[in-house]
Order: structure tokens, then C-alpha cells, then sequence
């Protein structure tokens, strides 16, 4: 599919705040371990030996042992993970923050067991690797991935959900831009369908799953209305290829019915959820697709069919996942991510990078949907 784009700088926005630095007293001497590679071939055994450097046995994560805000988060020293079969062991070197990970930690998604340990997705340096995968991700080399487990300074990642990472992306960018960047490709290509001349609608444009909608759709074709809460952010949604855009504070839909000349939106993501869940319904084409996909204003509840049936709207509510479930479909929009990254203009904005032990001011800012781009975690 060809793209157009614009010329676009990496940072749009410079960071509003500096990443705290945590002093803490010297640790004792740690005892260390390391993993071999499950292979018949001794050669590649001896290699890894002389290779790998000794891995401490304990290594700081966030973890919650109940729900709540952000005071139950926990900065701890934890045992690094060993390896089952076929696992690869990433010393993680950026974690994105996610609203699902507030969410987990609110208990608005219940958690599968306490204490958790928090983060979906993560980039870093593979250090060991087990089975297959020892072929596939040698020791030394970049990667990034999409599990659980991700607030950590190593995790141990099914190879099924590893990724290399190319050359010309860096660590940051991978984790900064994988999930989110899956999650709106994903949407546009499969949920909504999105074809050249469309309209489509963008709330939270300047967040870091909205300012990659917007790209994207903008890429393909779209003809694509951005919405945030103010002009600061309505300027960057513009920057990055709104054709029009929308204080979420005005009158929305009369805004988009003058817009659309009276057809509506044939496309819209919502991330937000329960406050703009009538609006979407107000707004919407006959004929139009609803993607729900976000709870930062709360879940939406409750919801009659029969409200779907004046414009024949097709409502989802996907998750970004069971778009990946088969490596191939992993493999292909990967690929597909990285190259509008590394070629095609696609810019992961960056709101600020927090050190491990900020994780609560991490969920803060993104939860005061104040921020603009993606909030990383540095480990």
C-alpha cells in the first residue's frame, strides 16, 4: 500500500517534566546465574558461555499485591526469571505505560493473581535464549515484544511474542511505539476497514494511540477529524495530518455535521469510552463502524442494540491481540509498523520517559489526560 506523508520530526513535544533520579543505598554483592542454550549444537553452546555476561539473582520491578491507586504499586526486588523452552530473556531497557496497566492496577480489569507484576510490552537486549529460539534471537541482539510481566528489568517472553527489532529503530521508539502502534494499525486495517475518502474520527488525537491513528489514516487516505481538549494538542493532531479539528469541549457533532457537509463519520475510535460513547452513536454514518476500544473515562455499560439500528452501525470492541494470534499475522504487521516508522513519516511521539521507581507518577499523568504521546518507562 503507498503511503504519503510529510517530513516530521521524531519529538514533537518536548518533555514537560525530568525524570526523577532515586539514589538508593549501595546493594550487597549479588550471587549470579545464567541459562544455557537448549541446542544440539555445541558450538553454539560454547559461544553462548563465552559470551553472555553472569546475571545478578534479583532485579528491581513494580508489582502490586492489591487494587487501588497508585500507592500500591511496589518497587521490590524480585528473583530474575529463569527460562522455559523456547523463551528468550530480555534485559529490558524501555517498558511502555499503557492505560491497561492503570487498569489492572485499579481493578478495573480483574488482575489474574496478586501480586502481579505489571507492563505489557517492552524493548530491550536478548541475553538468553532457549529451544528454537536460540537460532532465531541471538544473544546481543535487539528485540521487543507484547506480554505481560514488562515493569521489570528482565523478563522472560514466550518466543512466539518476540520481535527483532530492525536496524534504524531504536529501543525507545520499539517500546514506545509497538503496542499502541499494533493496536491502530490493526483497527484501521481490520476493524473499521478504512478506505481512501473515508471519514474518519479520532478522539484523544494527541495521545499515543491517537497521534498514530491519525498518521495512519491520514497515510492511507482518509479524510480524517481529530479531537483533544485543547489547542496545544489540537495543533499537534493537525502537525501530524488531522485535515480538521475539534475541541472535545465544543459542540462536537454539530462541528461534524458542518464538517461532513451532513454524511457523518464512516470511521471512529474511541478510546475514551463511557462520556463519548452517545456522542460516537450521534455523529456516526449510516452505515458507519464504531471502534470502542478504550476505557479512560470508564467502561460504557449497558448498551441496547437497538440504538444500533437507525444507521445500521457496526459497533466492536476489539482487542488488538486477536489480530496477532497467528505468528505470520504478528510477523506481517510488524513489518508493516516498522517500515511506516523507519520509511514512510510515521512519527512515535514521546511525552516523557520515567525511571522504574516513578511508575505512580507515570499513572498519574497518563490517567490526568494531560499528556501528549506515549509515557515510557526506562529501566
Amino acid at each position: 500500500m503507498a503511503l504519503r506523508h510529510t517530513a516530521l520530526l521524531h519529538r514533537l513535544i518536548p518533555r514537560t517534566t525530568s525524570p526523577r533520579i532515586v539514589v538508593t543505598a549501595p546493594l550487597p554483592r549479588p550471587t549470579f546465574t545464567s541459562y544455557p542454550i537448549i541446542t544440539n549444537n555445541t558450538t553454539n553452546r560454547r559461544q553462548f558461555a563465552n559470551n553472555m555476561a553472569p546475571l545478578p539473582a534479583t532485579m528491581k520491578a513494580i508489582e502490586i499485591a492489591q487494587n487501588g491507586g497508585i500507592e500500591v504499586l511496589e518497587h521490590k526486588d524480585v528473583p530474575v526469571p529463569t527460562l522455559a523452552d523456547n523463551q528468550v530473556l530480555i534485559r529490558n531497557e524501555f517498558a511502555g505505560v499503557n492505560f491497561i496497566d492503570t487498569y489492572f492496577r485499579s481493578g478495573l480489569y480483574k488482575a489474574p493473581q496478586f501480586p502481579l507484576r505489571l507492563g505489557r510490552e517492552a524493548a530491550g537486549e536478548v541475553i538468553a535464549a532457549t529451544g528454537a529460539a536460540a537460532a532465531k534471537f541471538p544473544v546481543g541482539s535487539k528485540a521487543v515484544y507484547m506480554e505481560g510481566n514488562a515493569y521489570a528489568e528482565y523478563t522472560a517472553v514466550n518466543a512466539s511474542n518476540v520481535i527483532s527489532i530492525p536496524d534504524g529503530v531504536s529501543t525507545e521508539v520499539a517500546a514506545a511505539g509497538y503496542l499502541q502502534g499494533l493496536t491502530a494499525w490493526t483497527f484501521i486495517r481490520e476493524a473499521a476497514n478504512v478506505q481512501p475518502g473515508q471519514w474518519a474520527f479520532v478522539h484523544a488525537a494527541a495521545g499515543g494511540c491517537g497521534s498514530l491513528l491519525v498518521q495512519m489514516l491520514h497515510a492511507i487516505g482518509a479524510k480524517v477529524i481529530a479531537s483533544a481538549s485543547t489547542d496545544e494538542k489540537l495543533a499537534l493532531a493537525k502537525k501530524l495530518g488531522a485535515d480538521y479539528t475539534v475541541k472535545s469541549t465544543d459542540d462536537v457533532a454539530a462541528e461534524v455535521k458542518k464538517i461532513t457537509n451532513g454524511h457523518g463519520v464512516d470511521a471512529i475510535f474511541d478510546g475514551i469510552g463511557k462520556s463519548t460513547f452517545d456522542l460516537d452513536l450521534e455523529m456516526i454514518a449510516r452505515k458507519g463502524n464504531l471502534i470502542s476500544f478504550g476505557n479512560a473515562s470508564g467502561a460504557v455499560e449497558g448498551v441496547a442494540l437497538l440504538r444500533l439500528a437507525p444507521k445500521n452501525v457496526r459497533l466492536m470492541r476489539p482487542v488488538v491481540n486477536n489480530y496477532l494470534v497467528e505468528r505470520e499475522e504478528l510477523e506481517q504487521y510488524t513489518t508493516e509498523l516498522f517500515d511506516m516508522i523507519k520509511n514512510k513519516g510515521i512519527v512515535v511521539s514521546i511525552h516523557d520517559v520515567y525511571p522504574l521507581a516513578d511508575a505512580g507518577r507515570a499513572h498519574t499523568d497518563i490517567e490526568s489526560r494531560k499528556t501528549t504521546g506515549k509515557l515510557v518507562l526506562k529501566l
